[in-house]
């Protein structure tokens, strides 16, 4: 225990935490301005394969690597708007429209890639994003190293934290956005077209989904296999609701959740005694379940979540 608490208390626990929390945090604003527009979208966890997949491919054979993240974000944005169509236009139900975008997305992701890349002993891999280090404030001991010293993409994640806040509570269209996740009536009644910023919402939070994806191939794993998102997706949805659909509070949350993860890798490495490496690997998902546990009996989620919108009907 004495190995984990030095290894803790070092730098490089603090770069993981914000390395680990970086799709996370992008993840979770998709969610969160889907759910605020009165969207849930299942399928967070398929957009994010397939954006990773799709971004990745583009870098392998383009040698950009910002292509490739192009690539993912309109990928992202691509299956957003697929979402879309189904929830918010056709009125289909989200729960079940959200886990066929989870499935179809994974299943093109693997055809695509075993299309493409066949089966290969040692899967393809780039050279990923580098550290960009902030002068002046990567030398600020401590915290300078840790979070100024990162990939171009945390800085991006960092700064879509107060982005998401401002353009949520302090711009015309968020205000849209959370009327009509609210009460899409009397949005209606006031001029906004409520299908058309239900519309945008959800291809935002597909983008920013696909961001998440690109994060995880081309800068944290440098390559692309099937379980590289590993439950990301659903840890998203989850941290939505325990930040209580507040960009500032789910970037808490996913810091918390970055921490416990980047933890249990620590513990894995300081072998502690007989205990199987899958107990630790579980630490972040039992954090998960019971901080869902304890926080969704006081959320208030958006009051028209889950429910279509209609006009003819009243």
């Amino acid at each position: 225990m004495n190995a984990v608490l030095e290894q803790i208390f070092q730098v490089g626990f603090l770069a993981a935490i914000i390395r680990i929390a970086t799709p996370l945090a992008f993840a979770t604003l998709g969610e969160m301005f889907s759910e605020r527009a009165g969207v849930l979208n299942l399928g967070i966890e398929g957009i994010m394969l397939l954006s990773a997949m799709v971004g990745f491919t583009v870098a392998y054979f383009s040698g950009s690597l910002w292509l490739g993240a192009l690539a993912a974000v309109l990928a992202g944005a691509a299956m957003g708007a697929l979402h879309a169509v189904f929830t918010v236009a056709l009125g289909l139900s989200q729960h079940v429209c959200g886990i066929g975008i989870t499935l179809f997305c994974s299943g093109l992701a693997y055809f695509l890639y075993r299309l493409i890349f066949g089966q290969q002993s040692v899967p393809p891999a780039i050279k990923g994003f580098g550290t960009v280090p902030i002068p002046i404030l990567s030398s600020i001991p401590v915290l300078g190293p840790a979070v100024f010293n990162q990939f171009t993409l945390v800085y991006i994640a960092i700064l879509a934290i107060p982005v998401a806040a401002f353009v949520l509570y302090r711009t015309p269209w968020g205000l849209s956005v959370r009327m009509v996740g609210e009460n899409p009536r009397a949005a209606d009644s006031a001029g906004v077209s409520v299908i058309a910023t239900r519309f945008q919402a959800v291809i935002l939070g597909g983008a920013l989904m696909g961001l998440a994806g690109a994060f995880l191939t081309m800068a944290q794993f440098n390559a692309f296999t099937f379980g590289v998102v590993s439950g990301r997706g659903w840890v998203a949805i989850a941290l939505v609701v325990f930040g209580r659909w507040d960009p500032w509070r789910a970037a808490g949350a996913a810091l918390l959740f970055a921490f416990v993860d980047a933890l249990q890798l620590r513990m894995q490495a300081a072998g502690l005694g007989h205990i199987p490496y899958e107990a630790f690997l579980m630490l972040p998902f039992v954090l998960t379940i019971v901080a869902m546990a304890l926080m969704s009996r006081n959320a208030v989620a958006p009051s028209a979540l889950l429910k279509p919108f209609r006009r003819e009907e009243r």
